[in-house]
């Protein structure tokens, strides 16, 4: 087909603005007389403006025309004479004949038209050359050339692909990648006879920028430590040098992070004092995670949260409303979140019933202020806590009663006591798991009742202080003591002398005091007056003769006892 210009078209791809002119060398045109009419002038002279219009000469037009592999294209034959049905022509390429008209054997790849174009079907690479059309007279004149044309075949680009690693691939296409992670991107594609790839980067913020660019057959690059601002939708097109024609591809990337800190447990108490909210939540991640709430000791969740849309920070804070009637004291609860990039955390309580603590007895004297306390520490949730009266009475505070809650210490000061006031107050704890009372008992005495109190303080103390006293005298007088007793001596650095009397007739035996041992104590003498008798005779000849020769025979002194 021929275009407004007379210029030939590769059906649909060879357009006006792909043509290349050359401008040759050329002998301006000279009248010849009878070799040129009228009507071939007139032709000359459009060919003449559309070359200057084109900044060429007026005489030859050199022309590129690319054509895409497998494609068909036509070139054709211009700058024709008026009487054009009277030529014969004929294609050559690269100097040498390819297709002469009307051929003994017809080509289903090469054929001319009437007008002289060149019809070549499915195009190769091998069809790429200079061609030349050439015209001649049925009379078998010279061959005259009308059109000078260069074809250049190419091909893509075809077959572009992406790689992303690590990433992984969602159900809607889309990749993920973690948080960090290094990243690699590789982008080809097939093109002939060459072709240039550039990765393009469209963030959050619609601004797109190049990340790389290349002629080779594929194109890589790689992002350190990736980070959530880098993510975006990632573009590979790839240009055929030749063509200008051009191919991309998109991937949407998007980059995962789990949140870094862990999970919070907390609660509220609704619908006072029985039920409970258990709240779980975990912020901070992309996208939001999965919060499930376990009973440690059943295993069995209690509540699980779905993964829906990130827009929706609803999702990351799971609500449990639970009846206190089901929960057991001592019983852990745990919140898990997990999160698709495969971290998980937990956060947890144990449930425990409360236990308040305090003095279960207080005494006050009538006319004073007293003030009872109690601690509760141990419950999980906290309980709530309040002061009672014998008749399940709530105390609050008035001009008679100061009620002070300073979680977790529990007061109540009781202004002007009275005997009225005496009796049994309670500190009432009550939470999820149940209640539980600690009893305190007031009692309330007189002035007088005190001071006979304190007198008989004083005189128990008293008596304590005499008994500690004797106990101190005896422990130090224990020696003296047991001599008195008979036990012990009363006085080691005294000598004494000990006489045995066993009747009227006696004969003394004498031992006198000796000298102190090396040990420091004194030897005391003893006489004994023996009655002389046939039955001991022998026996106490004998035993003074022992002592006799146990010790050497002292002076002798006689005592009358």
């Amino acid at each position: 087909m021929v275009d407004s210009r007379g210029f030939a078209t590769a059906r649909g791809f060879l357009q006006p603005d792909m043509l290349t002119v050359w401008r040759t060398d050329f002998h301006r045109h000279q009248k010849r007389g009878n070799q040129n009419s009228v009507a071939h002038m007139h032709r000359r002279q459009k060919c003449q403006a559309l070359a200057l219009s084109s900044g060429v000469s007026e005489e030859q037009v050199q022309r590129y025309v690319t054509g895409e592999k497998g494609e068909n294209t036509t070139l054709q034959c211009l700058d024709q004479p008026v009487n054009a049905s009277s030529l014969l022509y004929r294609w050559k390429k690269n100097g040498s004949v390819l297709v002469t008209q009307n051929p003994l054997k017809p080509s289903e790849h090469l054929s001319i038209s009437s007008n002289g174009s060149l019809w070549i079907s499915g195009l190769l690479y091998i069809d790429g050359g200079q061609y030349e059309c050439e015209s001649q007279t049925k009379d078998n004149s010279s061959w005259q050339t009308l059109s000078n044309i260069l074809l250049r075949v190419a091909e893509g680009p075809t077959s572009v692909s992406l790689d992303v690693q690590p990433a992984t691939l969602l159900q809607n296409g889309t990749l993920y990648v973690k948080k960090g992670s290094d990243v690699y991107f590789n982008c080809s594609s097939e093109s002939f006879p060459s072709q240039n790839l550039t990765w393009t980067v469209e963030d959050l913020a619609l601004d797109s920028y190049d990340r790389a660019s290349g002629n080779n057959s594929f194109l890589e690059f790689s992002i350190k430590n990736i980070q959530p601002s880098d993510q975006g939708i990632y573009s590979c097109t790839s240009q055929n040098t030749l063509s200008k024609t051009t191919a991309n591809k998109r991937q949407e990337l998007l980059v995962y992070y789990a949140p870094e800190s862990h999970p919070g447990c907390s609660w509220e108490i609704v619908n006072e004092p029985l039920d409970v909210l258990f709240i779980c939540s975990w912020y901070g991640g992309y996208p939001v995670p999965t919060l499930d709430w376990h009973e440690v000791l059943e295993e069995h969740v209690i509540a699980k949260g779905p993964t829906v849309n990130s827009t929706s920070q609803e999702t990351e804070r799971l609500e449990v409303h639970v009846n206190g009637f089901i929960l057991h004291s001592g019983e852990e609860v745990k919140c898990i979140g997990h999160h698709v990039t495969g971290v998980e955390k937990n956060c947890s309580f144990k449930l425990k019933k409360p236990y308040p603590l305090g003095d279960p007895m207080v005494t006050a004297l009538v006319g004073s202020n007293i003030t009872l306390s109690c601690t509760e520490t141990d419950s999980m949730p906290p309980a709530k806590t309040v002061w009672m009266q014998k008749d399940n009475k709530i105390i609050n505070t008035t001009s008679k009663y100061i009620v002070s809650d300073n979680n977790p210490n529990y007061k109540l000061t009781i202004i002007n006591v009275t005997k009225e006031d005496a009796g049994i107050y309670y500190c009432y704890s009550i939470n999820p798991l149940g209640p539980k009372e600690l009893e305190v008992y007031l009692t309330v005495k007189t002035s007088a009742g005190n001071k006979g109190a304190m007198v008989g303080v004083f005189v128990s103390v008293f008596i304590m202080m005499i008994g500690i006293t004797i106990g101190v005298t005896v422990y130090s007088r224990r020696d003296r003591i047991c001599i008195g007793l008979g036990f012990s001596h009363l006085d080691d650095d005294t000598g004494d002398i000990l006489s045995l009397v066993d009747s009227d007739e006696e004969e003394i035996f004498h031992e006198t005091e000796l000298p102190p041992l090396s040990n420091g104590h004194a030897t005391t003498l003893v006489e004994i007056h023996r009655r002389p008798s046939s039955d001991h005779g022998d026996n106490a000849d004998s035993t003074v003769q022992r002592n006799d020769q146990t010790h050497p025979e002292p002076a002798q002194q006689t005592e009358d006892c």
